[in-house]
């Protein structure tokens, strides 16, 4: 037991493997130290170590802290699904249940490291074991909404090369009509209590499963994730992340802006195929926070207002559109446990929600910013004095400035691109590239800056004002939208003769997809009320239900340049007024 102890040192420095653990070392770091010591690297204050595995470097280290009472008892993982049912699990136990699930991925479905997985589940308890187990064998992970149609997985699925996905009953189906044209794909893994032909069910081989497993010896820079982000044109991109960029670049976030500690319940409302879904994993468990799920079936003020009133959840996220819902009811018929801190991101904040919330709470929306290619990008973090409407000041280690189109840094007050400085030296706490596109990932760099496609100003005191999107994304309840998928699904439709979709305002959801449609001559005549409904459910049917057009025009001709490229610019001016 003495030399296990002993062999504790410097785990939070860098990775034990390697490390002589020789006779004479001093006792384990206390949890803060630990914490500072990651802290520090995630600020770019010390070097990142060569090889560095979250699982194992992190995971682990709070599961033999915990053992030795250097840690708080709440759990690391707390699951509800509002029916009565809980999952509760130490790190030693989240350890134990992943090393189970790493068995699964590297036994049954024979994969190795490198290899891709894609993860599209709901909320469940297995979504973290196995995002755990993918790391722990080396499994490129790559998430997806349950939303995602049969065209989606296909393309997902033959872009990523995916050797292995996992899902629910309810998209298993869908897996099952494209699985043939997807070559790479080798084993089909089913979180169900019944079985599937030709899927392997997951919770039967868990427990029948191993709980030994010796985790994959990985190097800080090795893929961990895959994110699939939409564009202005063309298919979604792949947005790759490494082990280091994600596993040690929230631990300066998790502590600052989320302000979460070894005693904090950290609840997210996300689903698990977006970005913020992992963004809280390693906020939270870098910090020894504990991870709140509610499964969520429905999403809507009155749910997440009760489980704030039944569970002790200090720390609070979900994205703006849902505060908007939540400070329409009467707070003051709620009484909340232990909520002390709320933050919030994925789109614009209205200064009014803001206001309405601490008036009702007596507590603060902290915002933040980034992006699926990078970390927190800024924010308003615990502490700093709130400008109402800004986004807050940049977040360690990135430098973020305001630049012109040719990457020229402007003055303040000057409205310009959000970039971030790449050059002479790349944050660690960023995407490697956009895969397999070295046009978008070149695209994307202007002199010594990475251009985040959004645009701000920034006032003398280093606050930075979020004025749009600088090209035609669309950013629905914090969805993010591309008009080129939704043109597309709009074209398959023969009453479109073509089209193009922008955002339009929305008071609920911040803006909204609109269509502006020119139809076939054969459709003209037809009820346009009852055709908007149509394309409407055709839209839905044909590519991920949310982002069906919720506005359509019909117009004549499409605003187009001398070479025919249509105008969206101008569109999407007229609908916001400019």
């Amino acid at each position: 037991m003495k030399l296990w102890r002993r062999g504790l040192v410097l785990q939070a420095l860098r990775s034990s493997w390697g490390i002589c653990r020789v006779h004479g070392q001093p006792p384990p770091p206390p949890v803060p130290e630990a914490v500072a010591t990651w802290e520090a690297i995630s600020l770019g204050r010390q070097p990142v170590p060569e090889y560095f595995n979250f699982a194992h470097d992190v995971l682990d280290t709070w599961s033999r802290l915990e053992k030795v009472g250097q840690r708080p008892p709440n759990p690391a993982f707390w699951w509800v699904n509002g029916s009565g049912a809980e999952v509760k699990w130490t790190f030693e136990e989240l350890g134990k249940q992943s090393r189970k699930a790493a068995n699964v991925l590297e036994g049954v479905c024979g994969l190795k490291p490198g290899d891709r997985m894609m993860l599209v589940l709901p909320r469940l308890p297995d979504w973290w074991l196995i995002s755990v187990a993918c790391m722990r064998t080396g499994v490129v992970m790559i998430p997806g909404i349950s939303q995602l149609t049969a065209k989606d997985l296909k393309y997902r699925l033959q872009a990523a090369r995916a050797k292995s996905i996992v899902t629910s009953d309810a998209l298993a189906p869908q897996v099952d009509t494209i699985s043939a044209e997807c070559p790479s794909l080798q084993t089909k893994l089913l979180v169900s209590d019944t079985s599937r032909p030709g899927w392997i069910n997951f919770r039967e081989q868990l427990r029948e499963a191993s709980a030994e497993h010796n985790c994959v010896r990985t190097k800080s820079g090795d893929s961990v994730a895959i994110y699939f982000t939409s564009g202005t044109t063309g298919a979604p991109k792949m947005v790759e992340h490494s082990q280091c960029s994600y596993g040690l670049g929230f631990v300066a976030s998790g502590r600052r802006w989320i302000a979460l500690t070894e005693s904090d319940i950290f609840w997210n409302t996300t689903d698990t195929g977006w970005v913020k879904a992992a963004w809280t994993l390693f906020s939270a468990w870098s910090n020894g926070a504990c991870v709140f799920v509610h499964e969520l079936s429905r999403v809507d003020a009155k749910t997440i207002l009760n489980t704030l009133c039944k569970f002790p959840i200090t720390t609070l996220c979900c994205v703006p559109t849902l505060f908007r819902l939540i400070v329409q009811e009467d707070l003051t018929r709620y009484k909340f446990q232990s909520l002390k801190h709320c933050v919030t991101g994925g789109e614009a904040l209205n200064p009014d929600v803001r206001d309405k919330w601490k008036s009702q709470t007596g507590l603060e929306l902290h915002e933040g910013y980034g992006q699926s290619e990078t970390v927190l990008i800024c924010s308003n973090s615990r502490g700093s004095a709130i400008k109402s409407g800004s986004m807050g000041k940049a977040s360690p280690p990135y430098d973020v400035q305001i630049v012109d189109e040719e990457g020229n840094v402007l003055p303040p007050g000057k409205e310009g691109n959000i970039a971030v400085r790449i050059k002479p030296t790349r944050p660690f706490c960023f995407f490697n590239c956009y895969l397999e596109n070295p046009e978008k990932t070149a695209s994307s760099e202007k002199g010594d800056f990475y251009i985040t496609g959004d645009r701000a100003h920034m006032d003398e005191d280093g606050y930075l004002w979020f004025l749009g999107r600088n090209d035609d994304v669309i950013n629905s309840s914090s969805y993010r939208i591309g008009p080129v998928e939704v043109e597309s699904a709009l074209a398959e439709h023969p009453a479109v003769l073509e089209c193009a979709v922008v955002s339009s305002p929305d008071p609920i959801r911040g803006e909204v997809v609109k269509a502006f449609i020119v139809l076939s001559p054969a459709y003209t005549s037809h009820d346009l009320e009852a055709l908007t409904r149509e394309l409407q459910e055709h839209v839905k049917k044909v590519t991920a239900p949310y982002k069906y057009p919720r506005k359509v025009a019909f117009i004549s001709e499409l605003p187009k340049t001398v070479s025919g490229k249509i105008l969206r610019s101008k569109l999407r001016n007229q609908e916001w007024g400019r």
